[in-house]
């Protein structure tokens, strides 16, 4: 069986901190957003699908990015996948928040 990028299962991943930290606050919206999409009744997103979306990002981008990135990515890939959101939809609303002045982008 073939390893994934992905799985660390058995491999020295190096040191693992163990104090608090402050998350930023878009890492806790992320977070939000899950708990949001995945509550009972409104099922938007599994664990399993998390998951999926999460082992389908690329070796290179998946060691470049962060807990909550990888989360962000998944989570609008399981948005796009249900058809909760469309990529032109995503693309919009995007183009519109970067156009924003930066103090209202938070």
């Amino acid at each position: 069986m073939m390893r994934g990028h992905h799985d660390m299962g058995g491999l020295p991943a190096g040191p693992v901190e163990l104090s608090e930290h402050d998350y930023a606050l878009w890492e806790k919206r992320v977070d939000a957003l899950m708990v949001l999409l995945s509550q009972e009744g409104r099922q938007l997103l599994t664990v399993d699908e998390l998951r999926r979306n999460i082992e389908s990002i690329g070796g290179d981008a998946y060691e470049t990015m962060s807990y909550y990135e990888r989360w962000i990515f998944a989570i609008t890939q399981t948005m796009i996948q249900r058809g909760v959101v469309s990529i032109d939809e995503l693309n919009r609303k995007m183009a519109e928040v970067e156009a924003r002045p930066a103090s209202e982008q938070t």
